[in-house]
């Protein structure tokens, strides 16, 4: 073997190895949080105070969880977080692939000022609008119908479905700026001999979009799903801003991790120092994350092929 293939074998054992190192430490870096959380939902509080335990609990217990749901009333929580991220998700889907579609095939010079608008809700902190948009949920009166009939205030919308609703079919709710783009560069380059041999067929527009791009558009349809349904589940600035009196995930994890001891000696049967020891607290705080987290990552383990095929094609075709 002469010194050209030693030092190209050289070179490619040393990516390699220096791959493997980067990919090693980003899965640790990753999985780490997740299955310090998972360790600390079964421990035993005894174990908390034994030097000898570091990582792995010597006794297991699933009273942490027991406790958690509870306190959380998990099941209807997750019911309702459920139902709010699966609402938001399908008019997010219907609003925003009809709005890339338009800009995909409205080239214009109007058409290209507006979508700059579109990324620029991306750019945007959501913080600067969030004001103005709870006050008009607060007291909400669409073009003032409601004040010509006498009525002083609007319909108060918080704590309900309908200011998510309502941005979501407007194209205007969580992300939703990232989700036009998507469909836009997807729908761009498509074929246009499948809309004009549709066309040719005697399909409207409507017909042409239902019946034939949007089967095609699969990737970008799953892509936009799962981003719209997770974000939405992880949201805590929004819900915590129109919802702050329901029963949703992200609620419930801030006020177990601000009010754990008030919820723990009212409903849990816990004893006095255990309610009021800070480190059981933060025990508990880490099982409602995990908890929280833990349909998300059923959900990955029955999508992930799906989800990275369609990110593929979605990047190869956008």
């Amino acid at each position: 073997m002469n010194s050209q293939a030693l030092i190209a074998k050289g070179k490619h054992s040393a990516w390699s190895i220096t791959r493997a190192v980067l990919l090693i430490g980003l899965i640790f870096v990753v999985i780490y949080p997740i299955l310090l959380k998972a360790i600390t939902a079964v421990k035993h509080k005894d174990d908390i105070y034994n030097p000898v335990v570091l990582l792995v609990p010597e006794k297991f217990t699933l009273d942490n969880v027991a406790h958690v749901i509870g306190i959380m009333d998990y099941w209807q929580t997750l019911l309702n977080t459920f139902g709010l991220s699966a609402i938001t998700m399908i008019l997010q889907l219907v609003a925003c692939s009809l709005a890339g579609y338009g800009f995909a095939k409205w080239q214009s010079k109007k058409s290209s000022l507006l979508f700059a608008g579109v990324v620029a809700t991306i750019l945007i902190p959501p913080q600067t609008i969030v004001l103005p948009m709870y006050l008009s949920f607060q007291s909400f009166d669409f073009l003032g119908i409601m004040q010509l009939f006498g009525a002083e205030k609007g319909l108060n919308l918080l704590n309900t479905y309908w200011p998510f609703i309502l941005t979501g079919i407007t194209a205007n709710g969580l992300k939703s700026g990232l989700y036009i783009y998507i469909f836009r560069q997807f729908f761009m380059n498509m074929p246009k001999d499948l809309e004009e041999a549709a066309f040719v067929d005697g399909a409207s527009v409507f017909k042409t979009f239902t019946g034939i791009i949007l089967p095609s558009a699969v990737p970008a349809i799953v892509t936009v799903a799962l981003f719209s349904f997770v974000w939405q589940w992880n949201d805590t600035f929004f819900v915590s801003s129109y919802l702050p009196g329901m029963q949703i995930l992200s609620n419930e994890l801030l006020s177990l991790s601000s009010e754990v001891g008030r919820y723990v000696t009212q409903g849990m049967g816990l004893g006095y120092d255990e309610a009021n020891d800070p480190f059981y607290h933060a025990m508990l705080v880490s099982t409602g994350l995990m908890l929280a987290i833990l349909p998300l990552i059923i959900m990955y383990f029955f999508v992930q092929r799906l989800f990275v095929e369609s990110i593929e094609r979605t990047g190869i075709v956008g």
